[in-house]
């Protein structure tokens, strides 16, 4: 085929995946709610910055004056790369329907159309806000040509970073699907990596407030020149406009240059790893496999503790499918973003509040995981073998009993070593106990709160995250289980505290107090459970 024809054909994929996409956000009631919420969110920030970007296009006479211009312009395309090749690693690496796609046009058209697809999209969550700032900065500055000028310099390298972010990806995804051992690795490692750039980020705020980084070191050792020179070309025709450099045009031939090689590079990439087929292990295979079945039960036999009831059976075969299959606590990595300002706290706390503050990070981490973990989603996550659940002697109240049980295996361990450990770093016995008995107490009622808000909003939707297919919760379900659950662990945690600290006295409020409390959370965890054994009772199939 052509390459008029792949484009064309390429740009009409392009525009289905596009429009799939926004029907997609569209398609469920709480998945607008969830947008809504979102754009509150980020929107509200937005608005506030808006003021201060218009200042500094009032007061700003070259692009010198611009806090950081040059470091900021070396981060767009590197953020950009990082963000279409962590896009091709969990979304894009695969078109849907490959098996009738690729029979009717060329992997170039498919690879333009997944490519140009995305481009949308990035340009609709981030071209859109960033729009917004740059008008801000427009009117402020009072030179109206810098839209045309910004939108002319950015495009060629969206498009060139998109390609390039694309083709390392699918590079990437073939060499998981040689190495699974390193995709395994790779995995641990990037969640580490995460892990430490949120905590890092989270205190880059403090650290600039207190004057301890040094800012003017870091911009002259990560800026790249040709890169800050050719994002300055935005500015022409401006108060703020540099003298055109060399280095600026090279830069801009180099990116216009290297954009059809990328889609080159992407092609054949993305046509070795579509066309490539997957290993079947043969009839020698199979007749090993079926062997090893049957001399082993692949540690699937439950356990003595857990064997005597229904329940246990469920939960440790949840646990053994966890274990097996870890992606299903991808949306665990939503409490990192938690972690960072507690971390930077213990880390400047006293040496006499270190111990209790972990024991109270212990309880309340041990709390998230024992609702988080198999809780938030069981309808979603049970789906493909309903038809097999349901027809089973095992009860709706057997089946729920199991997740809980499953989260609070999970979370009791967590919720009551670590306040139990803290005790050679100085906490009380008696703080310690308190601390694992209230830990252990909240790993419960979330469990069971969790089965509930998780039945209400079930997702069925499979998504492909570094490689492998699962079904994760709703984020929107997730955020409502977190601030339930965090401010009712919060208020625990700190009423026990007082309380072996013996600054709390027993009077008819305190005891009233304590009483609402209680009942409010027992309450609403066993409704909770009550609710997620009714909705398995009345599933229905459409």
């Amino acid at each position: 085929m052509s390459l008029r024809r792949d484009v064309r054909h390429g740009l009409r994929i392009g525009r289905a995946e596009f429009v799939r996409s926004l029907r997609g956000y569209a398609s469920e009631t709480r998945r607008i709610i969830g947008l809504l919420l979102l754009l509150l969110f980020f929107g509200g920030s937005l608005l506030f910055s808006l003021p201060a970007v218009y200042v500094v296009g009032r007061g700003a006479q070259s692009v010198t004056e611009i806090p950081f211009f040059d470091l900021v312009a070396t981060a767009i395309p590197v953020g950009l790369a990082l963000l279409a090749t962590f896009r091709t690693l969990e979304r894009i690496g695969r078109v849907e329907n490959e098996s009738l796609v690729l029979t009717t046009v060329h992997p170039r058209a498919v690879v333009i159309g997944l490519i140009t697809a995305e481009i949308c999209r990035i340009g609709l969550w981030f071209g859109l806000p960033l729009a917004v700032v740059a008008a801000t900065f427009t009117a402020g500055l009072g030179a109206p040509s810098l839209l045309l000028t910004t939108a002319v310099v950015a495009a060629p390298l969206a498009c060139c970073t998109t390609v390039w972010g694309y083709a390392v990806g699918v590079a990437v995804l073939r060499a998981f699907k040689r190495l699974p051992g390193v995709r395994r690795t790779l995995k641990v490692v990037g969640f580490v990596a995460m892990v430490g750039l949120v905590l890092v980020s989270q205190s880059f705020g403090r650290l600039l407030a207190e004057g301890s980084l040094p800012l003017e070191w870091l911009a002259a050792t990560l800026t790249v020149g040709p890169l800050a020179d050719y994002l300055a070309l935005a500015f022409v025709g401006t108060p703020l406009a540099r003298p055109f450099s060399a280095a600026a045009v090279v830069t801009f031939a180099a990116i216009v240059a290297l954009t059809p090689v990328g889609l080159v590079v992407a092609t054949r990439q993305a046509s070795a790893l579509w066309f490539t087929d997957r290993a079947t292990g043969g009839d020698r295979g199979s007749s090993a496999a079926g062997a090893k079945a049957t001399d082993s039960t692949g540690g699937f036999s439950t356990p003595k503790p857990l064997a005597g009831t229904n329940g246990g059976h469920v939960a440790w075969g949840l646990l053994v499918r966890g274990v097996r299959h870890p992606q299903k606590f991808t949306h665990l990595v939503m409490l990192v973003f938690f972690l960072g300002p507690l971390g930077t706290t213990i880390v400047q706390s006293s040496a006499d509040g270190l111990g209790p503050l972990l024991a109270a990070s212990g309880a309340g981490l041990g709390t998230y995981l024992a609702g988080a973990t198999f809780g938030l989603n069981p309808i979603g996550d049970d789906r493909p073998q309903f038809p097999m659940l349901l027809l089973t002697p095992t009860a709706p109240r057997e089946l729920v009993r199991g997740r809980v049980l499953a989260g609070v295996i999970l979370g009791v361990p967590v919720a009551a070593a670590l306040p139990l450990a803290t005790v050679a770093l100085g906490t009380s016995p008696l703080s310690a106990v308190g601390f694992a008995l209230v830990g252990v107490f909240m790993c419960v009622a979330a469990a069971a709160f969790a089965v509930g808000i998780g039945a209400a909003y079930p997702i069925y939707e499979e998504r492909e995250f570094w490689g492998a297919t699962t079904v994760v919760p709703s984020t929107l379900v997730l955020m409502a289980f977190m601030f339930v659950v965090g401010p009712g662990t919060v208020i625990g945690l700190v009423a026990t505290w007082f309380g072996v600290t013996g600054h709390l006295s027993a009077t008819p409020l305190l005891a009233a107090g304590l009483g609402l409390y209680l009942l409010v959370t027992v309450g609403v965890s066993y409704g909770s459970y009550r609710y997620a054994v009714r909705r398995y009772r009345t599933y229905t199939f459409e």
